[in-house]
């Protein structure tokens, strides 16, 4: 081990050398410019000649034009100098500090879909020169970049890990729509395959992360700590959506509950609603597969997974009860959904649960119009084959779905669902925005989870 650590010095000392000039004259690339990728290459060229990668040729040419689809990064951030976008892998033999990342989502079996993470992994290994350091963002089961990545690294390049360069894990922390908690607001979890390149990640990142960062005592526990911090949440919303089904059944309104509860000090205030994007319904399903590749069998969160799984069904099903009271003819019923995106404010439309209420309401042969203030329409288009339609052509509807709290809805009045309806308005409320009292007092019927 001592031989290995002085062999490894000596074939990085590029870096170590002069430290402070040592990390200035780093050459950050960013692989894949998603709603992680983008934030944490303009964080870099702040301070760093910066390459931000990605394989599809239209984000590229939208960037380089300073626009951002996703909302996440303002035109003069994606003017900066420092800053080149490309989608030719040969520009990244420029850079010495490759960050990874690219999308980890799951198939239809809810396993983990590496596709992504080992093209990219390729690309990085194509270009690899001794000295470098590679650092993976994208979320992971513990053991993945060990297993598989530095393998297969070692593979394309030809290069010997530890020797001839360095890997280290970096969870992304990125909240799309989150403006306050930012990329350099974030302390960042920073960890390494060994003692040099913990130290190399947590100078590097250290230039650039304003809140600071975590040592891990190893890139397992890295890995670890950031898919609990999803599971752990998804927890949680699970046992209020439960909860919520349960109050549904005994009359009384899980709102009213939560308003009770919360006035103890050690309440913790989570609400019930769909649970989709891609990491807190996702994330979990990592954890689980690695535990059952060890021997484990998960009881709790998979139970968790189930709950919230099944959300978008439950909603569906309780509009369908309201719409057969109220005398409605299933394949004559027109149902109108306001937001498909997995959360408010924000373009995002990856795992959205929203699209489990659409397929239910269809399968009943309903007929389902979606709007949707900040979605891409080309790209709910093109991922679901769902038209969305602008809320003031909507045709109207037997009853209405407030699926997304985007800020744009909140502000909608009796007035305006009377003016969206057929008749008495039905509102399913998904979130919660509007009072129960005064929704009933103006006479619209109003359902809240």
């Amino acid at each position: 081990m001592a031989n290995c650590e002085i062999v490894e010095k000596k074939k990085v000392s590029r870096s170590i050398g002069n430290r402070d000039k040592a990390i200035r004259s780093e050459v950050i690339s960013v692989i894949g410019l998603g709603y992680v990728g983008l934030p944490v290459a303009i964080g870099f060229s702040r301070k760093y000649r910066t390459i931000g990668y990605d394989i599809k040729a239209d984000r590229i040419a939208e960037l380089l034009k300073c626009v951002d689809r996703t909302g996440e990064v303002s035109s003069e951030d994606l003017c900066r100098p420092n800053l080149q976008f490309t989608s030719d892998p040969e520009l990244l033999k420029a850079a010495t500090f490759h960050i990874v990342t690219v999308p980890t989502p799951i198939d239809e079996m809810k396993h983990p879909n590496l596709e992504s993470l080992t093209h990219a992994t390729k690309t990085v290994g194509s270009v690899l020169k001794v000295g470098d350091m590679v650092v993976y963002e994208s979320t992971v089961y513990p053991g993945l970049t060990e297993e598989k990545c530095i393998p297969l690294l070692e593979q394309i390049s030809g290069l010997r890990s530890g020797v001839d360069f360095l890997v280290g894990y970096s969870p992304e922390r990125i909240n799309p729509g989150d403006k306050a908690h930012s990329f350099t607001e974030i302390k960042k979890v920073v960890s390494g395959q060994s003692a040099e390149a913990l130290d190399r990640i947590a100078e590097v990142y250290g230039e650039v992360v304003d809140a600071g960062v975590f040592r891990a005592k190893s890139i397992k526990v890295a890995e670890a700590a950031k898919v609990i911090e999803n599971t752990q949440r998804d927890l949680n919303v699970a046992l209020i959506n439960e909860l919520s089904l349960i109050f549904h059944r005994l009359g009384i309104s899980t709102h009213d509950v939560l308003e009770a509860a919360g006035t103890k000090w050690n309440f913790l205030d989570f609400r019930p609603g769909l649970v989709g994007g891609h990491c807190i319904g996702i994330d979990p399903y990592y954890l689980t597969h690695k535990a059952e590749e060890v021997g484990y069998m998960p009881q709790v969160i998979l139970a968790g997974r189930r709950v919230n799984d099944g959300m978008g069904a439950f909603v569906a099903e309780e509009l369908i009860k309201k719409l057969a009271k109220k005398g409605v003819t299933l394949n004559a019923a027109v149902v109108s959904i306001l937001g498909i995106t997995f959360k408010e404010n924000c373009p995002d439309i990856r795992n959205s649960k929203v699209l489990d209420i659409i397929g239910e309401l269809e399968d009943y042969g309903i007929r389902v119009q979606v709007t949707d203030s900040r979605a891409n329409l080309l790209e709910v288009k093109d991922e679901y084959g769902i038209e969305l339609v602008e809320i003031d052509r909507m045709d109207s509807a037997h009853a209405l779905i407030v699926a997304v709290r985007h800020e744009e809805y909140r502000s909608l009045s009796p007035r305006d669902f009377r003016r969206l309806s057929i008749g008495t308005p039905i509102v399913m409320d998904v979130k919660g925005i509007y009072s129960a009292e005064e929704m009933w007092k103006e006479g619209i019927v109003h359902w809240r989870l």
